[in-house]
């Protein structure tokens, strides 16, 4: 029997960092289970190279990496969503364009590690940022999604965020 594949589109605001990470993570920690895509609603044009050096560290695979806005993924031709994440608090703010399907949602905000100096100090944010998202990916995978209703996800969605701090 065919196992569902469930499509992620995780959104922050420049699509250039915890986005970014967060992709990779849903892409690799979901082992064929989950297709995650990243998106931002005023994309910065270039993944920030600390990202990919975190993911990088970690083992974690980024192919076709690339900023780009969350338009892409309201229009026809558009992979089905199943999920949205918001991971920072600009873009989970901000009027999102009508997802098709009606997608469960959440937010999961992470602070922004992408501004932070000295370069030393950048590192260390992105690491503590991989690692919240990894903890609660992983809890989100853990969870029997192929059982459970829109709502029922986005109420376990909400409390790994709240437990995770």
């Amino acid at each position: 029997m065919a196992h569902r594949i469930f499509n992620v589109l995780v959104l922050c605001t420049g699509n250039s960092a915890r986005s970014v990470l967060g992709e990779a993570l849903f892409n690799h920690l979901g082992e064929g289970r989950i297709r995650a895509y990243s998106a931002g609603s005023r994309p910065a044009g270039h993944v920030n190279p600390v990202a990919l050096e975190t993911l990088e560290r970690h083992g974690i695979p980024m192919p076709e990496t690339r900023s780009k806005s969350w338009s892409e993924f309201a229009r026809a031709g558009a992979p089905r969503l199943d999920f949205i994440f918001t991971v920072c608090d600009s873009a989970a703010a901000e009027a999102c364009p009508i997802w098709p399907g009606q997608p469960a949602t959440a937010h999961w905000g992470i602070p922004d590690p992408a501004h932070v100096e000295p370069l030393v100090s950048r590192r260390a944010a992105f690491e503590t940022a991989y690692n919240q998202l990894e903890r609660r990916i992983r809890v989100f995978l853990a969870l029997p999604l192929e059982t459970m209703s829109d709502s029922e996800i986005r109420a376990a969605a909400r409390r790994i965020h709240e437990k995770a701090g």
